[in-house]
């Protein structure tokens, strides 16, 4: 039978599991499971991070559907 080959791994080797305080950032939708995700972990700086990302992405929101709101308007008077 042939020997196999070494993968190049250690036997028995562990991955590190070392956490860090630095929080992953990107866009997070500001919808209920990762606002509640948040809060289960109890991470300060996350949860802080989660709500400014929800309060930018609703006001974001609320300026198109107030230029919505005034396309409509414009667009209704010229009927």
């Amino acid at each position: 039978m042939p020997a196999r080959k070494a993968s190049g791994k250690k036997a028995g080797g562990k991955k590190s599991t070392k956490k860090t305080s630095r929080v992953e950032s990107g866009p997070v939708p500001p919808y209920g499971d990762p606002i509640r995700k948040a809060i289960a972990r109890g991470d300060q700086r996350e949860m802080k991070n989660v709500a400014a990302s929800a309060r930018k992405y609703i006001s974001d929101v609320q300026a198109a559907l107030d230029e919505l709101d005034s396309a409509m308007q414009k667009s209704s008077k010229k009927k």
